[in-house]
């Protein structure tokens, strides 16, 4: 049997049962999705929403239900924005933001929103301005992290809407114009001289203090030492009323020569003294010293 007149006997007898595998794979097909881990499918039928379908194997009704979008739930970064803004004293500055967001929602971002980036820039845009616009300019350069997280959690209020979750939002940076740039510059200078200003009057006040408290020690040690003296001598002359009370006018006579006798050897004992002038009764006030000792 020629092979053609087998096929067309074969295709003739069993073409209903092929026309029906054919109907049962292209049905197979078109009814099984296969759905990656980072992706999310929303699916119409008739052109309205019916389901969305996660990762993983999933089945749908072929020819009704038809995959409409496909959407990726991985984190995105929008491109750097600089917008200016104006503080409340009246300060322009140009601030560089950057927002992080996740699609945790498709059905709502794609019937809600056309373009998703633009309206999350234009909505950061407006609320940094919002926020800048309460803070004066040394709390925006000082208070950063605190106006990130006000951005933070007003844009994540905002776009909750779109099915979106904003993950992190950055303020890069924070630029001024020239001018302001150079009266911050003047003011930093004029800061700097006055706290080097204060830091020498501190250190002269301190060091007029010291000198103070030295002179004020230097001088109590000084009237210590006149006071050891002062006893030293009521000591002495103590000593010296007693023996006359005892010994009578011969202590006293005795007293007086030795200080006689002492007047004279510190006159012979300063340097550079070659001639000593003695008073004509010197030699009698030694030999009266030697005598009132002998006579004692």
């Amino acid at each position: 049997m020629p092979i053609d007149q087998f096929l067309s006997e074969f295709f003739g007898q069993n073409m209903l049962y092929l026309l029906l595998a054919v109907f049962i794979v292209v049905c197979i097909s078109a009814g099984v999705r296969i759905v990656p881990q980072s992706e999310k499918y929303v699916v119409e039928r008739l052109g309205r929403l019916q389901s969305v379908l996660g990762p993983g194997i999933n089945f749908i009704v072929p020819f009704l239900d038809r995959v409409r979008h496909k959407v990726s739930v991985l984190e995105r970064q929008l491109p750097p924005m600089t917008q200016d803004a104006i503080t409340s004293d009246n300060v322009l500055v140009q601030v560089e933001t950057s927002v992080f967001y996740r699609i945790i929602e498709p059905e709502k971002t794609v019937y809600r929103i056309r373009d998703v980036d633009a309206a999350i820039s234009t909505t950061v845009a407006g609320i940094v301005r919002s926020e800048i616009g309460r803070m004066e300019l040394d709390q925006v350069q000082a208070n950063r992290a605190s106006l990130i997280d006000a951005v933070r959690e007003q844009v994540a209020q905002q776009v909750d809407d779109w099915g979106i979750e904003v993950t992190r939002a950055e303020i890069l940076d924070v630029n001024l114009d020239q001018a302001t740039r150079a009266a911050m510059l003047q003011q930093l200078n004029a800061e700097r001289a006055r706290r080097a200003q204060v830091t020498e009057a501190e250190g002269k006040k301190r060091s007029v203090e010291l000198q103070a408290d030295a002179d004020l020690y230097a001088a109590e040690q000084e009237a210590k030492a006149r006071r050891v003296l002062a006893d030293a001598e009521a000591y002495a002359t103590q000593v010296v009323a007693v023996a006359i009370a005892e010994n009578g006018l011969e202590a006293a006579q005795y007293q007086v020569a030795l200080k006689q006798v002492e007047a004279i050897s510190k006159m012979g004992a300063g340097q550079g003294n070659q001639t000593v002038v003695l008073p004509a009764n010197a030699l009698d006030a030694f030999a009266d010293a030697f005598k009132m000792l002998k006579g004692r």
